[in-house]
């Protein structure tokens, strides 16, 4: 929620940029004048940007939300502000919390850069699993501001709250700097059975969370690619071998790993995997010391390199025959040497990976070509991140590493009667990691079902891993009436944007008929659940009265 004042005599215009999380969706985006509410209608983005363009030309007070890039997770805002107006904008977004090392993670941006009359963080947790621990912090709280960090938990609730007056938010007395500056981070788990999972199935639709507790880890096979052009010189060499070199410390005796290391050239620490015991990682970590930057880029052959050094030792039975394979590239740039074609490279290495392993892509800084990344992962069922320039990057790098660090099933598929369960999500996965979680929605053939058989088949480290058993509606209305709100409609909604997230996914691949239906279907859906998508703007205006203006027939309040 945020605040505008135009004194001026002529409307004034605003733009901004939100960061909301990968899997948050916007749900609304409204605007407060004189003590009315005025809720936005998400339309098809060229129709929702010539409402706000005809706003703006008249002077209407009006805003407009729109995703800024082909992620969902960065928007940008903007607010044209009528002559001597106020006015109160409000963006609310829902989100699917991760579960990532272990633990559920909920964090947000505090920089508002003054003091503010009435600042407050607020947080109500409810868990039907039960909350197993958890704990709130601020990277900016200081030994004077922790007793204001409020939090109490009982065996399914949590309630968190910051809430300093003006007078604690000050830098020293008297003065307006604020010591609220930098990231306010809630972390909690849920206590966990050894069953099928948690499942709630909610008028004609389910989410299933799938993390079962205390599994082997698998051995991995993992090859890393690190770019080495003359882009990556500097802070960004440096921090890449602080990471890398951390991450050889935590390779699993049992893990076999590789080094490629490429510019124009393509460049191996060894022609084959390793074992990874102490020795061979000594070994790797001064050849890691001795990378240097310079040239230019050639991906395609890189990460090629990669695939074929893991599927020739696969064929020798040089690694464990129960093992999971992956490789996991580091670039800061876009492909300018060799195959420099982006949907080629993308061939190729679907081709090359064929299914026999994962690819992870790292995208260093702010000139990385991140949707190409995003969707070369996604072909090779895994997945991308942008790591950020600034002082923490070698702790981004590590921290991404220890999230697929220790695999504990593969093949993971999660199946459902044909006859009772339609429109699911993806229910197949490469593989689960240690610490997270597998998370399928779908919707059911006949609303008033309330229970059916869920199976879950995957690969461990000694035997082949079966559960089986029957998810069952629960009464969440009645057991608990104040959480309606996470009980209502919530899960369908789920179900709507993990698809959606799917068919955008597909747009990046296939035929062109394949790539038209998918952006239509996602079109659709958007449009029909008012989800702000690359596909999809907000767009919220005040109505004209009698005078030039007319007052809204229903605002809301």
């Amino acid at each position: 929620m945020w605040s505008a004042l135009n004194k001026a005599n002529s409307s004034q215009e605003v733009f901004f940029d939100v960061d909301l999380p990968k899997t948050a969706f916007i749900t609304n985006f409204s605007m407060e004048i004189e003590g009315q509410t005025y809720t936005g209608k998400v339309k098809e983005k060229e129709q929702a940007k010539k409402q706000y363009q005809k706003a703006v030309s008249t002077g209407q007070t009006a805003g407009l939300v729109k995703a800024s890039g082909r992620k969902m997770e960065k928007f940008s805002v903007s607010v044209n502000i009528a002559a001597n107006s106020n006015v109160t904008f409000i963006l609310t977004y829902e989100e699917l919390l991760q579960r990532k090392l272990g633990q559920y993670e909920i964090m947000t941006h505090v920089k508002p850069k003054q003091l503010v009359q009435h600042f407050e963080i607020v947080a109500d947790i409810y868990e039907p699993q039960g909350i197993a621990f958890l704990d709130a912090y601020g990277t900016f709280i200081s030994n004077e501001l922790l007793p204001l960090v409020e939090k109490t938990v009982t065996d399914k609730k949590a309630h968190i709250s910051f809430c300093p007056t003006l007078d604690q938010q000050r830098k020293c007395p008297g003065c307006d700097g604020t010591l609220i500056d930098g990231d306010f981070f809630i972390k909690y788990d849920v206590n966990r059975a050894e069953t099928i999972g948690d499942i709630q199935i909610v008028n004609g639709y389910f989410v299933h969370f799938f993390a079962p507790p205390d599994l082997p880890r698998v051995p991995k096979n993992v090859v890393f690619v690190i770019d080495r052009s003359g882009s990556m010189s500097g802070i960004k060499m440096q921090q890449t071998k602080e990471a890398m070199l951390n991450i050889l410390n935590d390779l699993d005796e049992d893990d076999y790993f590789g080094i490629v290391i490429f510019d124009s050239q393509i460049s191996t620490w060894k022609e084959s995997l390793t074992k990874a015991n102490k020795e061979n990682v000594s070994e790797a970590q001064k050849f890691v010391k001795e990378i240097d930057d310079r040239g230019v880029t050639n991906i395609n052959d890189a990460v090629m390199k990669a695939v074929d050094m893991i599927m020739k030792d696969i064929q020798d039975k040089k690694v464990p025959e129960k093992s999971v394979s992956m490789v996991i590239l580091l670039t800061d740039g876009m492909p300018n040497s060799g195959e420099s074609s982006v949907p080629q490279i993308q061939k190729n290495v679907l081709g090359a990976m064929g299914g026999n392993m994962s690819l992870f892509c790292l995208g260093f800084g702010n000139d990385v070509d991140y949707s190409f990344l995003d969707v070369m992962s996604r072909q090779n069922q895994g997945l991308a991140r942008r790591i950020y320039e600034g002082s923490d990057a070698t702790v981004q790098l590590q921290g991404f590493y220890d999230e697929v660090a220790s695999p504990l099933l593969s093949e993971v598929d999660l199946r459902y009667p044909d006859n009772l369960v339609n429109s699911l999500t993806t229910s197949h996965y490469k593989q689960l990691f240690n610490g997270s979680e597998i998370v399928v929605a779908g919707r059911l053939t006949d609303n008033s079902l309330d229970n059916f058989l869920v199976e879950v088949f995957a690969q461990g480290i000694e035997e082949d891993f079966i559960v089986k058993g029957q998810a069952s509606a629960q009464e969440w209305d009645i057991l608990y009436p104040e959480q309606e709100y996470i009980f209502g409609d919530f899960t369908e909604r789920l179900w709507a944007y993990l698809t959606i997230q799917e068919l955008l996914s597909k747009r990046g691949t296939g035929t062109a008929e394949e790539k038209g239906n998918a952006t239509a279907q996602a079109l659709e859906m958007s449009l029909q659940y008012s989800f702000v998508t690359p596909l999809t703007s907000m767009v919220v205006t005040k109505p004209e009265t009698d005078k030039g203006q007319r007052a809204p027939s229903s605002p809301t309040s």
